[in-house]
């Protein structure tokens, strides 16, 4: 580490190079947890990041810490399943707006009523980009898919249902 009370971002940045596509949000995410990661000065054994299908699954795989890819829309019960049994262990979980809002709902759901300590990153841009494009639970009306289709469906606000639910502690951010 760069200083064993002082650790830097890039004490959390894992050597091999990300296959994300250039300029996706993605980047922005993993530099905030490698800054949120050092700022806590947590040492990278005591972490567990949990991801779940998609781009976004890949994020465990940029860190340093414990890695834990898990099954499509099922990254909350494996992240709660850690945290209950270590509760010492910080544990963050990070996925996709398909594999949370869409395969995933009933689990995230169910995680924002049990408040379960563990953080759950929700990277949200309204598209399944690894399979041609289609539109995820949280697009927006009018939207349009790479065919040109215009999405007729309104939008699953993670925000206001994670309200809505009684999560403790809940933000949203933009990753540009």
């Amino acid at each position: 580490m760069s200083d064993e009370k002082h650790p830097s971002a890039k004490d959390y940045a894992a050597p091999q190079p990300s296959d994300w596509c250039a300029g996706c949000g993605n980047f922005g995410i993993l530099r905030a947890i490698q800054g949120a990661l050092a700022e806590l000065a947590l040492p990278p054994g005591q972490v567990a990041v949990f991801g779940g299908i998609g781009c976004s699954g890949k994020t465990p795989y940029y860190l340093t810490t414990n890695g834990i890819h898990t099954l499509h829309g099922r990254v909350l019960p494996f992240a709660q399943g850690a945290k209950l049994a270590n509760p010492a262990l910080t544990v963050l979980a990070v996925g996709g707006d398909g594999d949370g809002l869409s395969i995933g709902a009933g689990h995230f759901v169910s995680a924002a009523r049990r408040n379960v300590d563990l953080t759950y990153i929700l990277f949200n841009n309204g598209v399944y980009g690894l399979t041609k494009g289609q539109f995820s639970a949280s697009a927006d009306v009018g939207s349009k898919s790479k065919k040109g289709e215009a999405n007729a469906q309104a939008p699953i606000d993670p925000v206001l249902l994670a309200l809505s639910l009684g999560a403790t502690f809940v933000a949203r951010s933009f990753s540009g």
